[in-house]
């Protein structure tokens, strides 16, 4: 079987889906399947990565609607040499290509690729009712009616990463009735054993929790992230408080919401951004940290939250991610709601708990990465349901 997944870009600078990509693929590839990327870097950009497989790079879309008509041409070519086509995302140009050109095949040819959808957390209804995004969730229901809900209605399946996504995605748009909805569970690849190399990275690259304890926030510094709550509520856990943990907040600060956050923490000496962590740097944040914190408003699944289980540390995150089900079941950290008292309240229950508990929480978190998450299992998971559709 050969899979082609379709996605915007395959630099890790962008997030989690081309991070689940590169996690699956080696797993994927031993059952026999192959895979290959098309997505619209340019040709020459390099990533920070070593992959194994191919990467068609097609060049830069035009607009934030990512329109790059060269990519039709390269389906038209291209496509019948694969199995199945895979579309990673909504609201982009390339979901409406892939749908016109596997469209445009079936007029000369029987048999053509089978077309998946993954829409990745695209469809949570928090798109359309948070307060900042009016004029983009009227964009999307635009675009919902006149492109993406036939592109999800005639596909031959959506993937979802959880039940708790494929749920929600139900809720936000008329007209959804897709043929097949299917949770295809999501996960990582077990993170490296750890090394002295990654102590020496991080702290190299955050100097001033050096022998401190620390929590850690790792991911896009993004108003989606709630990175604001976890600042305020941080600044007053810290008041009287001289021994409570560092914090350390990692991800790319270089955007206007990133320096508004570097504003609202200047006054308090025990919160640190870090920059965007990678490789060595990333697994040395892991596993020195105390607990990993994510407070965000919506979080279809939360690849670092899931490398941080791996790395058997606490999670605290809110009830906007969606699987805090399987992190509040599994005794895996703490779950509160995504506003001030509930980030707040996470902290202090994770404050109050004494040393041996705070390790055990960590052991019942490697425990659900191990149950839940584990690559190997998805990759099985996956393989089997796309064989299915063939």
């Amino acid at each position: 079987m050969k899979v082609l997944r379709v996605i915007t870009s395959m630099n890790p600078k962008t997030g989690g889906p081309c991070q689940g990509i590169r996690n699956v693929n080696p797993f994927i590839k031993q059952l026999g399947t192959e895979v290959e990327v098309v997505c619209l870097d340019n040709a020459e950009e390099e990533y920070a990565t070593k992959d194994d497989f191919i990467i068609h790079k097609i060049g830069k879309g035009k607009t934030s609607y990512q329109y790059q008509p060269l990519l039709y041409k390269w389906l038209i070519k291209n496509a019948l040499s694969y199995d199945v086509v895979m579309v990673h995302g909504l609201w982009q140009h390339y979901n409406l290509v892939v749908y016109k050109a596997i469209n445009s095949l079936k007029k000369s040819y029987k048999k053509v690729p089978k077309v998946v959808v993954m829409p990745h957390g695209m469809l949570d209804p928090y798109f359309q009712t948070a307060a900042d995004r009016k004029w983009k969730a009227l964009r999307n229901e635009v675009v919902w009616y006149f492109i993406e809900k036939k592109c999800i209605n005639r596909a031959d399946a959506i993937f979802y990463t959880c039940q708790e996504e494929l749920q929600l995605a139900a809720t936000t748009f008329e007209g959804y009735s897709p043929k097949k909805a299917i949770n295809v569970s999501y996960g990582i690849q077990a993170p490296p054993i750890r090394k002295p190399e990654f102590d020496t990275a991080f702290y190299k690259k955050c100097p001033k929790v050096l022998h401190k304890e620390y929590w850690l926030f790792l991911s896009r510094i993004h108003e989606k992230k709630g990175v604001d709550l976890l600042i305020q509520a941080y600044n007053e856990l810290s008041i009287n408080n001289p021994a409570l943990a560092e914090l350390v907040i990692a991800g790319p600060y270089e955007s206007a919401y990133g320096q508004e956050m570097i504003k609202m923490a200047a006054g308090n000496s025990k919160i640190h951004f870090s920059g965007m962590l990678q490789g060595d740097e990333k697994w040395g944040a892991f596993y020195n940290c105390q607990a990993y914190l994510l407070p965000s408003h919506q979080e279809n699944f939360g690849i670092a939250i899931v490398e941080a289980l791996a790395c058997q540390k606490a999670v605290l995150i809110t009830d906007k991610v969606n699987i805090y089900r399987e992190i509040e079941d599994g005794g895996g950290g703490f779950v509160g709601a995504d506003t001030f008292n509930g980030v707040l309240g996470i902290l202090k229950k994770w404050e109050a708990l004494s040393k041996n508990e705070k390790t055990e929480m960590g052991k019942n978190a490697f425990l659900l990465y191990q149950q839940h998450f584990d690559v190997k299992s998805t990759a099985e998971r996956l393989n089997k349901v796309l064989k299915s559709l063939i």
